[in-house]
Order: C-alpha cells, then structure tokens, then sequence
C-alpha cells in the first residue's frame, strides 16, 4: 500500500481522477485480523469455541486440544493479512484446524493419550445417549471422524467441508454416508435406544 500512495503523491492530480483516487483510499477496508493486542483478542473469543470444538471432538483431550486451538490463532497472526472477509476467516480458521487435527493424530504419541470421556458444554437431553454417541464416533478412523465432526458439530456443508480440509467432494459424501451406516450399525449392535 505505501508504494501506491508514494505514486499518487508524485502524480500530478487532475480534475478528473482525484476525487476517485481519494474515494478510493478512503473506502480502503480494514484489515480483517486486527494488529493490536485488545483486537485480536476480542476476534478470539468470538472464534474460540467453534476452534477448540473442532479440536476437542477429534482429539477428544481438553489439554491437546487447548494446544491445538492456541497453534491455530498464532497461525492466524502470522497470516493474518492473507485473510480478506469474516467468512474467509471463518473458513480459514476450520481449514488449519482441520488439518492440525489430522497432523496430530499421525504423530505416534497422541495415540497413547487417554481419552476423556465428557465433553464441554453438552447440552443433550440424555447423558448416557450423548456418551455412547460421541465414544461411537470416537472409534471411526481419523478421516471420517474429522468428516464427520464437521458436518453434524459445526454444521458445515460437503462443499464447506472439502473447501476446509482438502478432500474431494466424492470422498467427503463417501465418508459421511459409510460414517453414518457404520454408526448406525453400531448403535443397533450395542442394543441402544432409538
């Protein structure tokens, strides 16, 4: 930006295009990411539920998924001027946290991890029900289970769901319908109410 104000500074303005350059400067949009420290601040609580969420249900571990929510918004200042709207930084924010997710479920010592058995804020009818649910979808594979996350948790769209991790629409359709029969069967096996 300093280089396009250094050349309409050395320009001569005419009539005709400084009003449109000032309009133009003017109506510049603010940076999406703030810079400032109370800013940035106040654009993570906003967003900190819908990250920690998506990190908790794939994890399934309050303290990794705390990590993993904290690695997603020190990305985000580093790349915050990539950002261009609120609905790309919601998509952004989806997308790295995503793929941390997957990243930390390669690495050999998350596997050990102990698996807590209550999530935050459940707000089902009935706790038993809510618990087998969620330790069902616990027991699908990475891929899946991170589909699957997305789509029923933070009610995003197969298209949203590709834009925010990469995989092919066919693939994320695939997922979730093999990911629902195989809870379904589940479910029916373990004799629980429907």
């Amino acid at each position: 930006m300093p280089l396009f104000r250094s050349r309409l500074a050395t320009q001569p303005a005419d009539a005709a295009t400084a009003p449109f350059e000032a309009a133009a400067l003017e109506e510049a949009p603010a940076a999406v990411v703030p810079e400032d420290e109370a800013g940035f601040a106040d654009l993570v609580r906003r967003h900190q539920g819908m990250v920690y969420g998506v990190a908790w249900h794939f994890l399934r571990n309050a303290a990794e998924a705390e990590e993993l929510s904290q690695e997603v918004f020190l990305a985000l200042y580093r790349h915050r001027a990539k950002i261009v709207s609120a609905e790309h930084l919601a998509a952004w924010l989806r997308q790295v946290a995503s793929r941390k997710c997957l990243d930390r479920r390669r690495r050999p010592a998350m596997q050990e991890l102990p698996q807590e058995l209550t999530a935050p804020d459940s707000g089902s009818a009935d706790p038993w029900i809510s618990q087998k649910l969620q330790n069902l979808v616990a027991e699908l594979a990475p891929h899946p289970r991170l589909v699957i996350i997305l789509r029923y948790q933070q009610e995003m769209t197969p298209e949203e769901i590709t834009r925010a991790t990469g995989f092919p629409l066919a693939t994320v359709k695939s997922h979730l319908r093999r990911s629902l029969a195989r809870l379904r069967q589940q479910w029916n096996e373990a004799g629980a109410p429907v």
